[in-house]
């Protein structure tokens, strides 16, 4: 047995069983920094491990989706959430014989770039940027420099692509975009993300008292079914009738204006509501708060650093970054450690009843 031998029997297998449509590993468009390919994995395999061990997928664990630092076990983070779109486009592209493993390294991969307290926290670091900031946009920065201490994971540009593309954000059209990714495991991924943010971020508001199934639209939850998962598998089975002959990963025109409207509603009447938005507003000031003070205090930012940035690199970058970095516990920590009084133990021991010294 030759030392590639088990990569290459895995290729040829994808020429065999995947169709003509799928992204194959063999014709992939390879990496930035050219390596000598793995002995047992494909390209797109080698991926999914890089992901799964980076640190910025770890942090995901106690970044937001809705509810900002949750107390309640059963609410989506963000690593849920991307464990989610993973079970969903790989349905997908299994059904549709497009590549399982590209399809999964992008869904792994996609939220990598958000920042703590979920859009609230990307709004303030728009602000604070010189550049803008988009999840998606930081996500690649996320695996090709600031990750591994500076040098990135150094991904196929398959799954790049994928993570730059992935967000649907509030406008435009589910499906049909312009700005389509390159492989349909990647636009599968986009519309997996939908599928799994609508349907859990209304689970999770009706889980939260903040929602009520009466309030819901009643033309989606009538095409789409009144629980969550009942949404989600009429959803998946329309995408999959829809895209098997089409040119691209689609939806019909009726799931597509049922998703629209749901995704309409938890904009403009769930994701304001008192409940969410107040908690929102709490987080965006303390993110300013500590973005102040680094940029009032730039010696106390470089030294919390790990990994210090290139010679040169603006002040501002280097923030965005460190911030983007964070994890809603960490900031709250952060807020707390500059900003709210305490006492040491030390001066906790020496004011307690029987230590005091008189004159």
């Amino acid at each position: 047995m030759s030392d590639d031998s088990l990569r290459r029997s895995f290729e040829e297998e994808e020429v065999r069983r995947l169709s003509p449509r799928a992204c194959l590993a063999s014709r992939s468009r390879g990496r930035a920094v050219p390596e000598q390919p793995c002995f047992i994995r494909t390209c797109f395999q080698r991926d999914i491990d890089r992901i799964l061990h980076s640190e910025a997928f770890r942090r995901l664990k106690h970044k937001t989706q809705v509810f900002l630092s949750p107390t309640n076990d059963h609410f989506r983070t963000r690593l849920t959430h991307t464990l989610e779109v993973v079970g969903i486009a790989r349905c997908i592209a299994r059904c549709l014989r497009l590549n399982e493993d590209l399809t999964e390294a992008i869904a792994l991969g996609h939220d990598l770039g958000h920042t703590p307290f979920g859009h609230s926290g990307e709004e303030v670091l728009a602000e604070i940027s010189e550049e803008g900031f988009h999840h998606a946009v930081h996500g690649v920065r996320v695996v090709t420099v600031l990750e591994k201490g500076g040098t990135g994971l150094n991904l196929t540009a398959e799954v790049i692509d994928g993570i730059v593309h992935h967000s649907k954000g509030r406008k435009g059209p589910a499906t049909g975009s312009p700005d389509q990714p390159l492989t349909l495991e990647a636009q599968i991924v986009r519309l997996a993300d939908l599928v799994a943010y609508i349907n859990h971020d209304l689970d999770d508001a009706m889980r939260a008292g903040v929602l009520t199934l009466a309030e819901l639209p009643t033309g989606p939850v009538r095409l789409l079914g009144e629980r969550h998962s009942q949404r989600i598998h009429q959803m998946v089975k329309d995408i999959i009738h829809q895209s098997a002959t089409a040119a691209s990963i689609v939806m019909s025109p009726a799931v597509h204006d049922a998703t629209e409207e749901l995704r309409d509603f938890l904009y403009g009447q769930v994701y304001p509501r008192p409940g969410i938005d107040g908690a929102k507003e709490k987080a965006k000031h303390l993110l300013r708060q500590l973005a102040k003070w680094f940029l009032d205090h730039p010696d106390d930012l470089y030294g919390r650093l790990h990994h210090q940035p290139p010679a040169g690199q603006p002040l501002r970058r280097t923030l965005v970054d460190y911030l983007a970095s964070m994890t809603d516990e960490y900031a709250i920590g952060m807020f707390k450690e500059l900003f709210v009084p305490h006492y040491t133990l030390e001066v906790a021991a020496a004011r307690s009843p029987g230590t005091e010294t008189r004159p």
